[in-house]
């Protein structure tokens, strides 16, 4: 039988479910378990704690609630952990993982992947100046920056487990590079192995958000919802040559079949020709996912081209202050009144900022939520009877952010009638930590892997300039000819997706049928696509061909208020973006329609 590695996936950001590791060690069989705990703003949460404490900057539950009750278990099946918990200080987690290993008696060895932390260079960083990637803007001053991290990729992975590491602790690496190093380690692969890199990169990636691949955050959400507490989270069995399936453990909850995988293969890629990592430059443009059996999908076809020669670095940098809170109103004219009590709220908060002699808010966000105004004509609610009305700003000062907050709690026996809320203590302002993303050439980072005191010192290999405007993007099938048109909702012929990036979101929307994918096309065009979401757009609209899975990626650019914690937005990750746009109506022949009971 061909040779097959098994990794579970237990962790897709800092906080998932502790359910996770018990749940895949019970399933057996495994060969590593690998986790996934940083974001940009995790890191620059990590970075005050290590501030604060010297020896803090780590996801300190990886400790105490997945190690700490499973590692026994862990040490009797011989699974080996990969994890990005270290955060800032990678060196401090690892030698938390020993002391663990010490006081249970376990001889793991246990290896500290470092080199990605950039801090200490932001002065020299700032004087290069380098350009945000996105925007173009400046670079931050340098008593501003929180943290400056390069995502490092999978190979210092592989090689601390080539040096027998039983448990990796890695800072910041691309998400999927915690899958993608054992997958080096265990079969071999090498730089220029270019498909089988981007194979395993899927593989990762499918695996990095646990169980958004199992069932979360599906489209098709009522066919998991009965089990959603015991949602199953996602395994890879993974051949030499980069293919694998993707499962869960047996009896879990969750369903793992081609929606749930094409999903979470489109999330927040951006254009599927040219998913840059530090290891591979990945095509996922033609990847086939089919049905192998009940909660078994394969998935294959990944190509790869050389990896390019820098690091994407992610900087984050403290730019003033943010704060709000939501009240809800209800009965009649309940949207009218949220509006109107919001905008009673901004005028005594300026008018006691003048008298205190202090600046303007930066920005300002009131979001009337299930009232039509909040997305404009898309919204079919006319007259809503209850409504949640969230009030937000940015101020350069905490103390403005405060005035804003007592403000609002100040109007409460002055609204109009209908005000209402859940009971408790008032929000406090909080920093704005913004990300400032840009490239910065491999030859200038040094990388290090230590395992049980022993440092081994590498360097990536230098990879290639890669120039995405060389692509030939595959033009979207369309019909020859749409005879007796009618329309459905596109969630009637798709699934779909949404995520962000930054400042940009990303809706990959996949054909439930091939065959209904040529009128997805021809009714999803980027004007339509910009025109659903003209109350946010502030940017272009990009879409992007995937013949192999029938699916369309859309770029949204500057639509999320800045992303992050950086927006004061209801959705600042676009993570309902997908649900506006799978209302929208596609033409299909009547035919088809009637064939399989559309109408």
């Amino acid at each position: 039988m061909e040779r097959t590695v098994r990794i579970g996936g237990a962790s897709g950001f800092w906080g998932d479910a502790a359910m996770a590791t018990p749940q895949l060690l019970r399933a057996g069989g495994l060969d590593y378990i690998v986790y996934d705990y940083l974001a940009e703003i995790t890191m620059s949460i990590l970075a005050r704690a290590r501030a604060e404490k010297p020896e803090m900057g780590y996801a300190t539950d990886f400790i105490s609630l997945t190690l700490k009750p499973n590692l026994v278990e862990i040490a009797r099946q011989k699974v080996k952990i990969i994890a990005n918990a270290g955060g800032v200080n990678p060196q401090a987690c690892a030698a938390a993982v020993r002391a663990l290993l010490a006081e249970r008696g376990l001889a793991l060895k246990v290896a500290a992947v470092t080199g990605d932390d950039l801090l200490a260079q932001k002065e020299e960083l700032a004087r290069a100046a380098p350009a945000e990637m996105f925007s173009g803007e400046g670079f931050p001053a340098p008593d501003k920056i929180l943290s400056v991290n390069a995502y490092l990729g999978a190979f210092p992975i592989a090689k601390a487990l080539d040096e027998g590491a039983d448990i990796v602790i890695t800072g910041r690496c691309v998400d999927s590079a915690v899958t993608l190093g054992a997958l080096i380690h265990e079969f071999g692969w090498q730089v220029e192995d270019w498909d089988k890199l981007a194979g395993g990169s899927l593989a990762g990636h499918i695996l990095e958000c646990g169980p958004q691949a199992t069932g979360g955050n599906f489209t098709d959400w009522e066919s998991v919802i009965d089990r959603l507490e015991d949602i199953g989270y996602p395994i890879a069995e993974v051949v030499a040559d980069g293919s694998f399936i993707c499962t869960k453990p047996e009896g879990s909850g969750g369903v793992v079949n081609v929606g749930t995988v094409s999903e979470q293969m489109l999330y927040e890629i951006g254009d599927p020709e040219a998913y840059l990592l530090p290891d591979v430059a990945c095509d996922f443009s033609r990847v086939s996912i089919s049905a192998e059996g009940k909660d078994r999908v394969r998935v294959c076809g990944a190509k790869g081209r050389p990896a390019p020669d820098s690091y994407k670095v992610c900087a984050t940098y403290l730019d003033g202050f943010r704060g709000g809170l939501s009240m809800s109103f209800y009965g009649i004219d309940a949207s009218r009144k949220a509006e109107r009590f919001a905008e009673a709220v901004f005028k005594r908060a300026r008018r006691t900022l003048r008298g205190l002699n202090l600046p303007e808010f930066t920005e300002t966000s009131i979001e009337v939520i299930g009232a039509e105004s909040q997305f404009g004509p898309q919204r079919r609610i006319n007259s809503a009877r209850e409504v949640a009305v969230k009030i937000a700003a940015k101020h350069p000062d905490a103390s403005g952010i405060g005035i804003l907050l007592k403000e609002a709690t100040g109007l409460g026996l002055a609204t109009p009638p209908g005000l209402s809320g859940f009971a408790g203590g008032r929000p406090k302002p909080m920093p704005v930590a913004r990300l400032f993303s840009f490239m910065l050439p491999k030859r200038t980072v040094s990388i290090g892997v230590e395992v049980d005191g022993r440092l081994h010192n590498l360097a990536d290999a230098p990879g290639t300039h890669f120039d995405p405007t060389q692509l030939v993007h595959p033009a979207p099938p369309l019909p020859s000819a749409l005879e007796d048109p009618v329309p459905v909702p596109l969630i009637a012929l798709a699934w779909a997706r949404s995520g962000d990036k930054g400042n940009k979101a990303n809706i990959g929307v996949i054909a439930r049928r091939a065959d209904y994918f040529p009128y997805i096309c021809r009714s999803l065009s980027t004007e339509v696509v910009a025109a659903r979401f003209a109350h946010f757009l502030e940017g272009k609209v990009e879409r992007f061909v995937l013949p192999g899975p029938s699916a369309l990626n859309f770029l949204l650019h500057e639509v999320l208020g800045g992303g992050g914690v950086a927006s004061l937005r209801n959705d600042p990750q676009g993570k309902g973006y997908a649900q506006l746009l799978l209302e929208v109506p596609v033409e299909i022949p009547r035919a088809l329609a009637r064939r399989d009971h559309l109408l």
